[in-house]
C-alpha cells in the first residue's frame, strides 16, 4: 500500500469514529481534485411571483460574534449585517464591485492619494436620522480608532476624510492604497447611525442601528437573532418578508433535518454528505458558490499578550522554529483530507489566494508536498523528540471535530501527537484574540482583493494577526502590493508573499471551502455569492 493510500485509510477511520458531517463544505475546484457541480447563486425574486409577509427562518451553523461592523470578525455576523447594515459598495455574483449606499465607484486621483465617493440621497437609518457624509466619516474613523477594531488594517493609510457636502465623501491617503474600494464593500464600508454610536459607544452591538432593508429586533445568546422589516428603508417596496430569524444550530445534520421538515427555510454550511441527497429533494434547492476563502491552521508564534498588544515570542518549539511548523505541514496530506472528508466538493489550498482570483500565479498556487519522512527529518534537525505533542483549539461542533480527528490521525505519521481542545465558537474567537492557544483551526470566508485575505492575518500590524507573526520581508512585500496600481506587479508580489509564508508557516492553509446553502422552494430570492454571504433581504414566500 502506498503512503498516501495508507494515510487516506487512517483519515477514513477517523471519520468513522467522528460525527457524520464535515467541518465545512469545501471550495472551488481545480485540476487537483477534479470537477464538481456548477455554481448556483440563486435568482433574484420576481416581484410578481412572491407575496408579502411572513418570517423566514435561517439555520446558522454558529452564533455570530458582536453585531458591530467595527468589531465583528465572523462570517455569521455578515449574514445578519447583509439584512440591516448596507455598505458603500457590494459584491455582485461575478465578484465585481458595485455601488450600494454610494451611487458610483470612487473617483480616484491620478496620484492615488484621494478617493471621492458620491452618496445615495434620501437614505434614513433605522432610528429615523439621515445618512449623510458626516455619518460615513464617523463610521470610517471609528474603524480606524476604536479599541479592538477589526477594520483598522483593512482601511489602510487614511490621513483624513473630507465632507464638502452632505452627499460627497473625500478620503485622503498618505500613500496609495489599492484595496480600499474592496474594503468598503464589506464591514469597513458599513455606515452606522451617529446617534446610536453616540449613545452606545463600544456597546453598539447590543442595539445596532444602520441603514438597510431590516432593523435589529432581538437577540438570545447562543439561540437566535431576529430582524424585522424597516419601513424607513429607501427601497422598502423590494422587501417582502416581515422578519428574518436566525437560529443557531451547530450540527449540520440537524440543520438539514430542519430544512427538510420545514422548521427552517434556509440552512447554511450544508455538509458534503448531505448536499447530494438534498439536491435530489424536489422541494429543495442547493445553492453553491466557489469560495474566495480558505480553512487552515494558525500557529501561535508571538501572540503572548493578546491581539493589538506588542508581540512577544512564545517559548515553544513550534513557535520558535519554522522547521517544526514545516514538519507539521509536511505531515498533512491535503488530497486525502479533501477526498475523504468532503465527498469531492473541495479543493486543496496551499495559499490565501484562490486559483479563481485575478491575482493568482504559479507561485501563489505552489503546494508543499506531503512527506511524513521529511517531517520527521525536520523535527530531528530542530532537536525535537517525537512524538511531539501540540494542542489545537477548534470549534466544539461535530463538523469541526471531524476535521480535527482526521488531522490528529494524519499527523501522527509525521511525528506529531495532536491534542484536540474543542471550545464553543464565540469562546474560540476570544481565545485566539487573547493568544490563549498553541494551534488554532479556523477559516476565512474570503474577499475579492487578496490583501484582505493576507495582510490582516500575517502583517505585523494586521488587526487579525492572531499568530503574532512578524516578518519585515512580508510586511514590505504586502505594503508594496497595497501601494501598486499595476496589477501585474501586485500578482508578482503576492506570489513572493506566498513563497515566504510557506517557509515560515505562521498559517498552514488546508483547503478552500465551497459555499453550500439549502433553501426550500417555497421561498424565492435567496442568493449566495463567492463572498460566502447568504443574501435573504429581498427574498419572499412564493405565491
Amino acid at each position: 500500500m502506498s503512503r498516501s493510500a495508507a494515510v487516506a485509510g487512517v483519515v477514513a477511520l477517523a471519520i468513522i469514529g467522528a460525527a457524520c458531517s464535515p467541518v465545512e463544505p469545501a471550495g472551488d475546484q481545480s485540476s487537483q481534485t477534479g470537477s464538481t457541480g456548477q455554481d448556483v447563486f440563486g435568482d433574484a425574486a420576481d416581484p410578481a411571483a412572491v407575496k408579502n409577509g411572513g418570517t423566514l427562518t435561517v439555520a446558522l451553523s454558529a452564533d455570530p460574534d458582536k453585531l458591530d461592523p467595527t468589531l465583528s470578525r465572523s462570517l455569521y455576523s455578515r449574514y445578519v449585517f447583509h439584512t440591516m447594515c448596507e455598505k458603500l459598495y457590494d459584491l455582485g455574483p461575478d465578484a465585481k464591485l458595485v455601488p450600494q449606499l454610494a451611487t458610483a465607484l470612487p473617483t480616484i486621483a491620478p496620484d492615488g492619494l484621494s478617493l471621492t465617493i458620491p452618496l445615495r440621497e434620501g437614505v434614513k437609518f433605522a432610528d429615523g436620522t439621515t445618512l449623510d457624509s458626516a455619518a460615513v466619516k464617523l463610521s470610517i474613523n471609528r474603524g480606524l480608532t476604536l479599541a479592538g477594531s477589526g477594520r483598522k488594517s483593512e482601511l489602510g493609510p487614511i490621513s483624513s476624510i473630507d465632507t464638502p457636502d452632505a452627499k460627497t465623501v473625500v478620503i485622503k491617503l498618505s500613500k496609495p492604497f489599492a484595496p480600499l474600494t474592496a474594503a468598503l464593500a464589506d464591514r469597513a464600508g458599513m455606515v452606522l447611525s451617529p446617534a446610536a454610536v453616540d449613545k452606545l459607544g463600544a456597546d453598539f452591538s447590543t442595539a445596532p442601528v444602520c441603514a438597510g432593508p431590516f432593523k435589529f429586533a432581538s437577540r438570545v445568546a447562543q439561540n437566535s437573532i431576529k430582524v424585522v422589516k424597516d419601513p424607513l428603508y429607501y427601497d422598502a417596496a423590494k422587501v417582502h418578508l416581515d422578519a428574518i430569524e436566525y437560529r443557531i444550530i451547530t450540527d449540520s445534520s440537524i440543520r438539514s433535518a430542519n430544512l427538510r421538515s420545514g422548521d427552517a427555510q434556509v440552512a447554511d454550511s450544508l455538509s458534503a454528505q448531505d448536499a447530494p441527497t438534498l439536491q435530489k429533494d424536489a422541494s429543495l434547492s442547493v445553492l453553491q458558490s466557489q469560495s474566495l476563502g480558505y480553512q487552515g491552521l494558525t500557529v501561535n508564534i508571538g501572540n503572548a499578550n493578546g491581539i493589538g498588544n506588542p508581540l512577544k515570542q512564545l517559548d515553544t518549539p513550534v513557535a520558535k522554529d519554522p522547521r517544526v511548523r514545516q514538519a507539521l505541514e509536511a505531515s498533512i496530506d491535503r488530497e486525502a483530507l479533501v477526498k475523504s472528508l468532503f465527498n469531492g466538493l473541495s479543493v486543496v489550498a496551499c495559499s490565501p489566494i484562490s486559483p479563481k482570483s485575478e491575482f493568482t500565479s504559479d507561485a501563489a498556487q505552489k503546494c508543499p508536498a506531503h512527506d511524513p519522512a521529511k517531517a520527521k527529518e525536520l523535527l530531528a534537525q530542530a532537536g525535537v523528540s517525537t512524538p511531539y505533542k501540540v494542542s489545537m483549539i477548534t470549534s466544539n461542533n461535530p463538523d469541526s471535530l471531524r476535521l480535527a480527528q482526521a488531522l490528529q490521525a494524519m499527523v501522527k505519521e509525521g511525528g506529531f501527537e495532536l491534542v484536540i481542545k474543542p471550545v464553543e465558537y464565540a469562546s474560540l474567537l476570544d481565545q485566539q484574540d487573547r493568544g490563549d492557544f498553541e494551534l488554532l483551526q479556523l477559516g476565512w470566508s474570503g474577499r475579492v482583493d487578496p490583501d484582505a485575505n493576507i495582510y490582516n492575518f500575517v502583517g505585523t500590524s494586521g488587526s487579525q494577526n492572531v499568530a503574532g507573526y512578524n516578518s519585515p520581508e512580508v510586511d514590505k512585500l504586502l505594503t508594496d502590493a497595497r501601494q501598486s496600481k499595476d496589477q501585474a506587479q501586485r500578482v508578482q508580489l503576492y506570489g513572493q508573499v506566498v513563497t515566504k509564508l510557506q517557509q515560515d508557516d505562521p498559517l498552514i492553509y488546508l483547503y478552500r471551502q465551497r459555499n453550500l446553502t439549502g433553501v426550500t422552494k417555497k421561498v424565492l430570492g435567496v442568493q449566495t455569492y463567492p463572498d460566502g454571504v447568504i443574501r435573504t433581504a429581498f427574498a419572499g414566500y412564493a405565491k
